[in-house]
């Protein structure tokens, strides 16, 4: 399957230094596309808050990327999900494979895969990721509220992350394996300065062990050799551990065809080009001294001006005249940075949950419905079920499409929101507990997936979701999650073109049976009936396969 169209440039990956590129492309008015195989933001979205970004005092990252991709879509930049599985890079025409089988076409490529968190590597990590290990504070760091917690590394993310984790644990203890924290004083000062804060010099983490979670862990002193074994608290049945010690570059399908490092980083020249001719690349996967979000916007620049330069001379070889499209039309935001979560500084609406901000976003995308869609409440008689039916209310008044109905089942664990077609019947689309925050875009997505035209979906990719045998999935979140909508979503998306499957976000926070039954401390967690729970961000792809590895 092949996308014959040629563009300028393909920008792989849309991290803050893939939509700094985007930015600077669009601005040059060149046909762009950003490719993203996860989420949008990238590792920023992980952070639970910036301090040291120019101009903004202090702002949440995704907030941040939000902004950013906006100004990007602006511009008439396009970003498609998928993830680029093969390069052919070596003609004049580059070729770039992505899962989903498309083939991608472009004069000049940037490189902007970002890096993931890299392990440490004791025993234990990986058994016990998702039930006591953790490597992200925004999106686990609540479901170890009271509890205590070790944060692992001595840099930037270390320090600031303990002092946001601090929040929610009952004391936190940073484990700095050498003798310094490896960031500047003002930084490190977060955690050193902070009550609930102690830090450990010279001490790693030789093992972790535990039954069903986490439950007692091995601290060696690197300089003595002394060991000490801290156990779980008496009462709680876990701790966290958050890993914060660096990144891995994402260039596993790169090697042999451009020059990397010894560690898998990209060789770039001052301008961003690689050896190859035409591919540029930017951000956290390039050699470099510093990784912060403003040198990988400042390296997106760069590239994208010598990518534009390049595009530039070999249309002109080509005799190709370059027209300026000053009037491209914006184009659509994407995934779950849709920057629907209520922003700060924004006039209050009337009502208790939905901005002006928000309300004033969610209106184009409403008037796309063309079907009604009843919104179900399932009332328990709590006082969640309450505020449950208040939001529900105050939501369905955005559309005409939209209409609200009460249903009673004093049995019910939690209050649940269901979406019934203009028929009345059950779509499968549910969520438990209020679908606010950083959920919003799941219900948003489910409404116009229902009662609008949807989500665009290859044709054989709807096919494959309509074959699929019947299933209930629930995926575990926290509002704060910015993973977890893109999974919910994914999960709904299924739901909506197959009668025979059930998805159903689930709060975590207002179900603590079903964390303690699953043995769940890290989300999202993807439960495919009585499957083992699969933990963190899942493509469509992947979680089509699940279901069908499953049943």
């Amino acid at each position: 399957m092949a996308d014959e169209h040629l563009y300028d440039l393909i920008i792989v990956g849309a991290g803050p230094a893939g939509l700094s590129a985007g930015l600077y492309a669009g601005r040059a008015t060149l046909d762009t596309l950003i490719l993203e195989g996860d989420t949008v933001g990238g590792q920023v979205t992980t952070t639970s808050v910036v301090y040291n970004y120019p101009a903004v005092e202090k702002v949440d990252g995704t907030q941040l990327m939000n902004k950013m991709q906006k100004q990007v879509a602006d511009f008439g930049v396009t970003i498609k999900h998928d993830q680029v599985a093969k390069y052919q890079l070596a003609d004049e025409v580059k070729v770039l494979v992505g899962k989903s089988g498309q083939e991608y076409h472009a004069r000049s490529v940037i490189i902007a895969t970002g890096a993931s968190p890299r392990k440490v590597g004791f025993p234990g990590e990986d058994e016990f990721r998702g039930r006591g290990v953790a490597y992200c504070s925004t999106c686990d760091g609540d479901l170890f509220t009271g509890l205590q917690i070790f944060v692992v590394g001595g840099g930037y993310a270390a320090a600031e992350e303990a002092d946001y984790l601090s929040r929610f644990g009952k004391h936190v203890t940073v484990l700095v394996r050498s003798d310094h924290f490896k960031c500047p004083p003002l930084i490190a000062a977060r955690a050193l300065n902070n009550p609930k804060v102690s830090v450990e010099y010279n001490t790693e983490i030789k093992k972790v062990t535990g039954d069903d979670y986490v439950t007692a862990a091995t601290l060696v002193n690197n300089k003595t050799g002394k060991e000490t074994v801290y156990h779980v608290d008496q009462g709680d049945n876990t701790f966290g551990i958050f890993i914060y010690v660096g990144t891995q570059p994402a260039t596993k399908d790169l090697q042999g065809i451009i020059d990397l490092d010894d560690h898998g980083y990209i060789k770039v020249d001052a301008n961003g080009a690689t050896n190859v001719s035409g591919i540029y690349a930017a951000g956290d996967v390039i050699v470099k001294n510093l990784r912060q979000i403003i040198t990988a916007a400042s390296d997106g620049a760069v590239a994208a001006t010598s990518a534009e330069q390049f595009i530039t001379a070999q249309k002109q070889r080509q005799g190709i005249l370059i027209h300026a499209d000053v009037a491209k039309k914006a184009a659509s935001t994407v995934g779950q940075t849709t920057n629907l979560e209520k922003q700060e500084e924004v006039t209050p609406h009337e009502g208790n949950w939905l901005s002006a901000d928000i309300d004033s976003q969610l209106k184009p995308i409403f008037e796309r419905l063309t079907k009604d869609v009843t919104l179900e409440v399932v009332m328990n008689g709590s006082d969640l079920a309450q505020q449950l039916l208040s939001f529900v209310t105050e939501f369905a008044g955005l559309d005409d499409h939209m209409s609200v109905k009460q249903a009673a089942d004093d049995s019910a664990q939690l209050p649940t929101l269901k979406l019934l077609d203009a028929d009345g019947n059950d779509t499968g689309l549910h969520y438990m507990g209020i679908p606010t925050g950083h959920e919003l875009n799941s219900l948003v997505l489910g409404v116009y997936n229902v009662a609008g035209p949807g989500q665009t979906i290859a044709p054989e990719m709807a096919e494959r979701i309509k074959q699929l045998p019947a299933a209930n999935i629930r995926i575990g979140v926290s509002l704060t999650c910015h993973f977890c909508p893109d999974v919910v979503a994914a999960c709904q998306r299924m739901a909506s073109l197959n009668p025979n499957i059930t998805a159903t976000m689930i709060d975590l926070q207002h179900d603590p049976e079903l964390r303690k039954d699953k043995k769940i401390m890290s989300v999202p967690a993807t439960m495919i009936d009585d499957s083992p729970v699969i933990f963190g961000s899942q493509s469509l792809e992947q979680l089509v396969a699940a279901v069908e590895k499953y049943q």
